[in-house]
């Protein structure tokens, strides 16, 4: 007889051990749900009077009778406001694929090769975290904004919603991952994994294709990125390809100019900034002189002795090349 009353006391332990660890799952659960309306409420079966409390002041006020409201500020509020956030960055992905499109025909009035221009491709990346964000924000909206009532509202749609803007907002303990997270998917720029196509002029067909730098001599990939720089340039500027403006204003400045790059792709780079007439304030070291030398009209020379005092002197480039001469003679 102690046998079986013992068994039934271990069978009726392990039922209230089991109920014990549901409420306090339950708790966490809501505790997480609400941290600021439970900030002081414990997780632990002995706190249930608070938990008591809470119901009873929400049936009380009878919450309810707010659900018709709640729907229409969740469907005109929140999932439009959802809504209107993916068409802004729509809008933007949009824009760069345009300007893209404008740099193109930049592009196409650069001989890259002979008989060969670049033509730049804004592909959708394949990043998952962006691909996901972008499903998340579709999921959430796609058939809200004038379906049934039943597709406007319901629990799965009010539990994504929710997510979403909890992981914009920072969730505790990774509000850090969070917020980078967010920088990233949101920023449509990240959405593109570029390349760059070499096509012939005669009938555009592809020559090379170059999904990315690798495989490239350091010469080859300066050569490409001035391509596209000079290009960038000739958007940013509005200019038309080998139209002189003499009187525009399309000032330029070059930090660290050709340092480590090859004299061809130098020369190739100029020659392309030349053609659009652009105001250059090219900085580089004293060994790349002879490169840019034929394309300057003045030469401002950095001098620091003994690391203390920086002296400036500036030379038109006939007197450079005088001087140059007495030094060489």
């Amino acid at each position: 007889f102690r046998d079986k009353l013992q068994n039934r006391i271990d069978a009726a332990r392990k039922r209230l051990d089991r109920l014990r660890d549901r409420i306090i799952g339950a708790m966490g659960d809501f505790r997480r749900d609400y941290p600021a309306e439970t900030r002081d409420m414990d997780v632990s079966p002995e706190a249930e009077g608070e938990y008591r409390k809470l119901l009873k002041s929400l049936v009380r006020d009878n919450l309810p009778r707010f659900e018709e409201q709640f729907k229409v500020m969740l469907n005109e509020n929140t999932i439009r406001e959802l809504a209107g956030f993916q068409a802004l960055l729509s809008k933007e992905s949009q824009q760069i694929r345009e300007r893209v499109e404008i740099i193109n025909r930049s592009m196409h009035e650069i001989e890259y090769n002979k008989d060969r221009y670049i033509y730049l491709e804004a592909m959708n990346t394949n990043d998952m975290e962006i691909r996901d964000f972008k499903q998340e924000i579709k999921n959430c909206i796609e058939g809200a904004l004038g379906g049934s009532e039943d597709q406007q509202y319901s629990e799965a749609r009010f539990l994504k919603v929710k997510e979403l803007i909890n992981r914009f907002k920072g969730r505790e303990g990774y509000s850090d991952l969070d917020r980078k997270w967010t920088a990233r998917v949101t920023d449509v720029r990240n959405w593109f994994a570029f390349a760059a196509s070499e096509r012939w002029l005669a009938d555009d067909s592809e020559y090379e294709h170059y999904t990315d730098s690798g495989g490239k001599s350091g010469g080859q990939k300066e050569k490409l990125a001035y391509t596209v720089l000079a290009a960038s340039l000739a958007y940013q500027f509005g200019l038309e390809w080998g139209e002189v403006r003499s009187r525009s204003f399309r000032f330029v400045v070059i930090d660290e100019a050709f340092g480590r790059g090859s004299d061809d792709s130098a020369r190739y780079g100029l020659n392309l900034f030349r053609k659009l007439n652009l105001q250059l304030l090219i900085i580089t070291p004293l060994q790349k002189i002879h490169i840019i030398e034929p394309y300057v009209s003045s030469v401002g020379f950095v001098h620091n002795r003994e690391g203390k005092n920086s002296l400036l002197r500036c030379l038109t480039i006939e007197q450079y090349r005088q001087e140059k001469e007495k030094r060489e003679s």
